[in-house]
């Protein structure tokens, strides 16, 4: 067995720098586009990508912000601005989520009721949530995990019989459909981020609300500039979150190559899904192809750390997203009591393969060896 030791050369875990110069030369003509423009903030190349990213999701409204965060967070004080929810009202969220879903709810002075997911594709369980809902459940957030849609149908239909907000933190779903709608115009609104890693990934931070939503999307829009809509003039008190020029700009370059890339991330998830057989990993399930876009694979494996080292040693990179789950962390002593088994398990038994768009033919075929040549146990 050949080890990064002894010359392989190793497989990165995501490799940004490969995967953005294939778009090198368009991406320097936007910068230097913006560069010459003289103007960084709030001008034209964020409404043309405003109404480029609403028009390929499919909705009325898109608001470029901060970061993913931001996005998230913004929809929820929206919404307590316009009298659709309060202080101390609950919101369903995953148990198994990154904490910025967590973290957009408890600074709106909202609740967040952590939920169980599906053993099968850790999208939020339909039947969990119902379950979960009490007397101030006012909204459900659906995380788009991994870039798998959650059962949006389902939970739309659960919102309406309850009269609840639906929205979509998409923040690793972009361009994932599901009959004909794409993320984004699933729900009332949705929160996207382009944080680098993300399939949809600017040069530095950024972020964007999309909603068919009029009122919902200028009261953001004012929100995300210091509460105002006029230079000066503060309707509300606002904060300063917005999308800059030159992301926007490079955002409208990757904007129009996302189809291409998706369909080579699924390239490799479909490789790695016919060919890695082991009997202690289980592979991520894909009921529909076209919702999930593959912004990560995550296996799972009772002996992941092993697994990982046993990687590691043929100089394949791998994360854990994610190690610990919100429940669990400082930052939320008041959930410590909660018992979510299945969200505790998976935290301990994910794990990340590499995967980007312009991953070679061999290094996919390397994590493929690696994988089959794990130890099993007796």
């Amino acid at each position: 067995m050949r080890t990064a030791s002894e010359g392989a050369p190793e497989v990165p875990f995501l490799d940004l720098r490969q995967a953005n110069a294939r778009h090198a030369e368009e991406l320097k003509r936007a910068a230097a586009r913006v560069i010459d423009s003289g103007r960084y903030v709030l001008g034209e190349e964020l409404e043309a990508f405003e109404a480029e990213f609403a028009r390929y999701c499919g909705v009325a409204h898109a608001i470029g912000v901060g970061n993913g965060l931001d996005a998230l967070a913004l929809i929820l004080r929206a919404y307590r601005d316009l009298g659709a929810l309060a202080e101390g009202d609950e919101v369903i969220v995953p148990g198994n989520t990154f904490i910025a879903t967590f973290l957009a709810i408890s600074q709106n002075g909202l609740v967040p009721v952590p939920v169980e997911p599906d053993p099968a594709d850790f999208n939020l369980d339909p039947q969990r949530v119902e379950t979960a809902l009490g007397a101030r459940t006012r909204a459900i957030v659906a995380v788009h995990l991994y870039g798998q849609l959650a059962p949006m149908p389902a939970l739309a239909a659960l919102a309406r019989r309850h009269s609840l907000l639906l929205i979509e933190d998409a923040a690793q779903a972009h361009g994932a459909t599901r009959d004909g709608r794409r993320a984004g115009a699933l729900g009332d609104a949705a929160a996207f981020s382009f944080f680098p890693t993300k399939n949809l990934g600017g040069l530095g931070d950024g972020g964007a609300v999309t909603t068919a939503d009029a009122a919902l999307a200028q009261r953001i829009r004012a929100l995300r500039n210091y509460g105002s809509l006029a230079k000066y003039r503060h309707l509300y008190q606002g904060v300063n979150s917005r999308l800059d020029e030159l992301q926007a700009a490079l955002l409208r370059v990757k904007l129009a190559h996302l189809d291409e890339e998706i369909a080579l991330r699924r390239a490799v998830a479909s490789r790695y899904r016919a060919c890695i057989v082991h009997r202690e990993i289980e592979l991520p399930a894909a009921a529909r192809e076209e919702s999930h876009v593959w912004h990560l694979f995550v296996l799972r494996c009772a002996r992941r750390d092993a697994l990982a080292d046993h990687l590691a040693a043929q100089g394949i990179r791998t994360q854990v997203h994610y190690p610990v789950p919100a429940h669990r962390q400082p930052a939320y002593p008041q959930l410590r009591g909660l018992s979510l088994p299945l969200t505790e398990r998976l935290h301990e038994q994910v794990l990340s393969l590499p995967l980007w768009p312009t991953m070679d033919a061999a290094s996919v075929e390397r994590v493929i060896s690696a994988c089959r040549s794990f130890a099993e146990t007796a």
